[in-house]
């Protein structure tokens, strides 16, 4: 156990100082910003009292706001709350293989926001904006059941990644905790002496560093039960005595680690806020220049004077205030020639500037009102140029991951439940792999050029049609029908299954060729009464 520890504690010196050159500038990224995202950056502590002081300094809030409302629009476009995402695909299934799948997506789903998801993932985002990365870690909840996330500080975590260019599939994260908290969490056997003198004389506040270690086994079972042989190890210590308080594992990688611009040669990244760094500063310097020329405009400083009666040392001008001085012209307001104006044009500039980088007047929001279609077609085609290139690489290294995650949590509880949860699956999806079809506004607007292309081909189709109908053989309309129905993200249920169809056309059919006989019928019975008819004249 002490050579696990040790190998772990030597890891994470070699990951402190990979992390440490890029740390001063997501720092200068978080005091122009949420002073508390630098707290572990630099060894640097940040309590609220610490978070307020650098919070004043901030003379122009424009960079925040623009991070919330960018974060906002994010979340909406991705992992909205009112609308199902994402769902399962296997290929070609039968109506049952996908009854149950579109359940389970749902199941998950529904699990996933009525848990802490939506405020934890918020500000997930919010530091991928500031810092570049984040970590969300995602759990079943020991107390409660149900899932359980948490958005660990990226001034708390080191990472690295198995790959070269891969997704991160290594955290290391360091924080302290009281010695309750140890002792409840770990107990009191697995803490170090010294912790449970503490924990015994009521020192229950003091902190203890812990690391908390996940990473990939290099030898583990494939479907093991025991936590040790998992195909992720999780490890926890005491930082200063090298005790191991408990050593498990994961199924599943269970954090979420996607980056927004990844640095060249470096697992980690910067985010926008970086870019938009230098024009953050200029703002708030030109918002307290700004400020202080208003002030001096508003109360410009006085020239006086010296006639032996004005002391300037306790001379205190203000409303209500009484000044004695030798003459009315012993004191003169001093005109600085100071515009105002001119800062506020520059404040303006700079703002937009500043929210067009941090994505703040750019992306529309999802559930915003639409007046007409063209609007939404503007909207659509401007969210999937924003952030197209941001959906692929979250794609890849945050949705798929929570996706999986959750799904194999949930799997685990329905068995435990006896399949109570999920319902058993059918027997046919034994062994086969699924992959997640994301459903988000976001999904939808990339996949609207497919169905935009579809239209345009069967307007031409019709015009040339109308010339030669035989053109339309080439073209199946019902899979079109069926492609446009998934590129839409159209619930599954609205579709009939192929029996259904079957029974429809068959029952079609059946009246059609029913009312030929009957029309052909009813056209003898006519024709046998005119000639009955006829004959009646003739004779």
């Amino acid at each position: 156990m002490a050579d696990l520890v040790q190998a772990c504690r030597k890891r994470l010196e070699s990951l402190k100082a990979d992390r440490q050159p890029h740390e001063s500038v997501w720092r200068d990224c978080a005091d122009y910003t949420f002073p508390a995202l630098a707290h572990g950056l630099q060894t640097t502590v940040i309590d609220a009292t610490d978070a307020q002081r650098r919070q004043v300094q901030i003379y122009d809030p424009t960079a925040g706001d623009s991070v919330n409302t960018g974060a906002a629009s994010i979340m909406g476009a991705m992992v909205p709350s009112n609308a199902q995402w994402y769902d399962y695909d296997v290929g070609s299934e039968t109506e049952d293989e996908r009854r149950w799948l579109d359940g389970a997506a749902r199941f998950g789903w529904e699990n996933i926001h009525s848990a802490n998801f939506d405020a934890e993932a918020m500000d997930c985002v919010v530091s991928a904006l500031v810092q570049g990365w984040f970590v969300l870690y995602c759990d079943e909840h020991q107390d409660e059941g149900g899932l359980y996330f948490e958005a660990w500080p990226v001034g708390e975590c080191w990472v690295a990644a198995s790959r070269a260019g891969g997704r991160i599939d290594t955290v290391y994260r360091e924080r302290d905790l009281t010695v309750g908290q140890v002792v409840a969490e770990y107990g009191l056997d697995s803490v170090s002496e010294g912790v449970r003198r503490k924990h015994e004389d009521g020192k229950l506040d003091e902190k203890v560093r812990t690391v908390h270690v996940i990473e990939p086994r290099a030898i583990h079972a494939v479907g093991a039960s025991m936590a040790r042989n998992l195909p992720w190890a999780s490890v926890h210590y005491e930082s200063a005595t090298n005790t191991l308080l408990r050593e498990s594992g994961y199924h599943e990688f269970p954090c979420m680690a996607p980056r927004w611009r990844r640095l060249p040669g470096s697992t980690y990244a910067t985010g926008p806020v970086a870019d938009a760094l230098p024009t953050v500063k200029a703002l708030n310097e030109a918002m307290r220049l700004t400020l202080l020329g208003a002030e001096t405009a508003i109360c410009p400083p006085l020239k006086v004077v010296d006639d032996g009666v004005i002391n300037a040392r306790n001379m205190r001008v203000g409303p209500r205030k009484i000044l004695t001085c030798a003459s009315v012209d012993s004191i003169e307001p001093l005109m600085t020639g100071a515009k105002v104006e001119i800062g506020f044009a520059t404040l303006e500039q700079l703002q937009g500037q500043v929210k067009k980088i941090l994505l703040a007047d750019q992306l529309p929001p999802a559930d915003g009102p639409v007046k007409t279609a063209y609007e939404w077609s503007v909207r659509v085609d401007q969210m999937r140029k924003i952030l197209g290139p941001l959906f692929a690489r979250f794609q890849a290294e945050f949705l798929q991951g929570l996706v999986e995650r959750v799904f194999g949590l949930t799997w685990r509880a329905n068995e435990r439940s006896g399949f109570q949860l999920l319902g058993r699956p059918p027997q046919s999806l034994a062994g086969r792999n699924f992959s997640v079809r994301y459903l988000s506004p976001l999904a939808r607007a990339q996949r609207l050029e497919d169905v935009a292309a579809m239209d345009r081909f069967e307007q031409t189709l019709a015009a040339e049609a109308a010339v030669d109908s035989s053109v339309l053989d080439v073209y199946d309309f019902e899979e079109a029908a069926r492609q446009r129905h998934r590129l839409l993200g159209v619930p599954q249920k609205t579709l009939r299954d192929q029996k259904a169809i079957d029974a429809r056309r068959k029952a079609q059919a059946q009246a059609q060729a029913q009312a030929q006989q009957q029309a052909v019928a009813s056209q003898g019975q006519m024709d046998m009464q005119s000639a009955m008819a006829q004959r009646l004249a003739q004779g």
